[in-house]
């Protein structure tokens, strides 16, 4: 038992912490602010990079979260000093071949409208698979993106496909299972 009254084990894990008496000089830095007024994280670090500014030395999460890290291939699409529109153009062709479709499905061409928002789905699979760098079509992991672009996109145009009146395509369960509708 210490002095103050923690037993050795509890003032053990606290010098670890960086609480105790036992801290080194690299965790009590840490715990200071900067210059700034900011506070700086708890972890270990390594030595500062060539901006002058110290990087992670452990896969631990921070303590203190200053943002939310991109998506797997959501940099620019294009080069820095492209305009705003070009540096994201994969979620700009995606959005306007839907804005077409919805148009197209408002002034009653519902069919053709539709499987054009389904296949607008269906490229920004190919793409977010095809790309190294899409922007904004990146939202979560690059499966996670396939998966959900390629599923609503099948979904849609296989709905628009069998649509009454008049459907493209009959699948012949669906009498089965649906004997309770109105023909």
């Amino acid at each position: 038992m210490s002095a103050d009254g923690r037993s050795e084990g509890a003032e053990a894990r606290a010098a670890r912490a960086g609480r105790g008496t036992g801290a080194t000089p690299s965790v009590r830095d840490a715990e200071a602010e900067s210059a700034s007024g900011e506070p700086t994280t708890l972890d270990a670090v390594s030595a500062p990079d060539a901006e002058g500014q110290p990087r992670r030395a452990t896969r631990r999460f921070p303590k203190l979260t200053r943002d939310t890290a991109r998506p797997e291939g959501g940099g620019r699409a294009a080069a820095r000093d492209a305009p705003a529109p070009a540096r994201q153009w994969p979620i700009l062709a995606v959005l306007s071949a839907v804005g077409l479709g919805l148009l197209l499905t408002a002034l009653d061409a519902f069919r053709i409208g539709t499987i054009l928002i389904g296949a607008a789905l269906l490229a920004g699979a190919v793409m977010r698979w095809m790309l190294p760098d899409v922007g904004m079509l990146a939202v979560r992991s690059r499966f996670t993106d396939l998966i959900t672009y390629g599923v609503l996109g099948v979904a849609i145009v296989l709905l628009a496909l069998m649509a009454q009146p008049n459907p493209l395509l009959e699948i012949p369960f669906l009498d089965d299972t649906l004997h309770f509708t109105v023909r």
